[in-house]
C-alpha cells in the first residue's frame, strides 16, 4: 500500500497531466504540450532510502531546490533492492533515486549530471552513480571541505564508465 502523501501526489499529477491534454489544442502547439507533460514527469525522482538516514533527505532537498520533485520511500531491504534495479555492489551508496523512466541515481548525485543524463539519455545505460559518500557531494555537505569525486554511468550490460569527475565544490553545480 503506498503512503497516503505518495498515492495523492500521483492521483493529481495524472488528474493534472489530463487536464493539460485534454484541453491542448492538437493543430496549435500540442507537441509542446507534450513535451511539458513529459518533462515534468522526467523531473520526478522516488528516492528509496532508510528511514534513519539524514544525509539522504539533505539531498532529496538538494534536488528539489534543482528543479526536481522528489518523493521519499523507505525500505528495509535496500541492498537486494538496489541489485534488483542493476546497481553493482561495488557502486552502492546509501540511497536510491527512480526517474519516471526507470533509470536510476544512486547515491549524491548532483542535479546537474541527472538533469544532463536525462537529456541525453545515454544508449545502453540505466543511470548513474556516486559511490559511497563524498565529503562535499549534495547532502553531504560539510561547510568548504570536499573530496574528490567520480560520477559513474551504470550500464545495462553491467559495465560502467566515469560519465564525470567533480574536483571542485562549485563543479557540482
Amino acid at each position: 500500500m503506498l503512503p497516503y502523501k505518495v498515492l495523492t501526489f500521483l492521483i493529481v499529477t495524472i488528474i493534472v497531466s489530463m487536464l493539460v491534454l485534454a484541453c491542448s489544442d492538437p493543430t496549435n502547439g500540442s507537441d509542446k504540450t507534450v513535451n511539458a507533460v513529459q518533462q515534468a514527469h522526467s523531473k520526478i525522482l522516488t528516492v528509496y532510502k532508510s528511514a534513519s538516514c539524514g544525509c539522504c533527505g539533505l539531498w532529496s532537498k538538494n534536488m528539489d531546490i534543482n528543479g526536481f520533485k522528489t518523493i521519499a520511500v523507505n525500505r528495509d531491504n535496500l541492498t537486494e533492492f538496489k541489485s534488483s534495479n542493476g546497481i553493482p555492489v561495488k557502486y552502492h551508496s546509501c540511497h536510491t533515486a527512480l526517474s519516471r523512466e526507470g533509470f536510476v541515481f544512486e547515491g549524491h548525485v548532483p542535479a546537474k549530471f541527472i538533469k544532463k543524463f536525462l537529456e541525453e539519455k545515454p544508449e545502453g545505460a540505466i543511470g548513474l552513480s556516486v559511490p559511497g559518500m563524498p565529503l562535499g557531494s549534495p547532502g553531504m555537505e560539510q561547510g568548504e571541505q570536499f573530496t574528490p569525486y567520480k560520477v559513474v554511468l551504470l550500464k545495462a550490460d553491467g559495465s560502467v564508465s566515469v560519465y564525470a569527475e567533480v574536483n571542485s565544490l562549485k563543479g557540482q553545480y
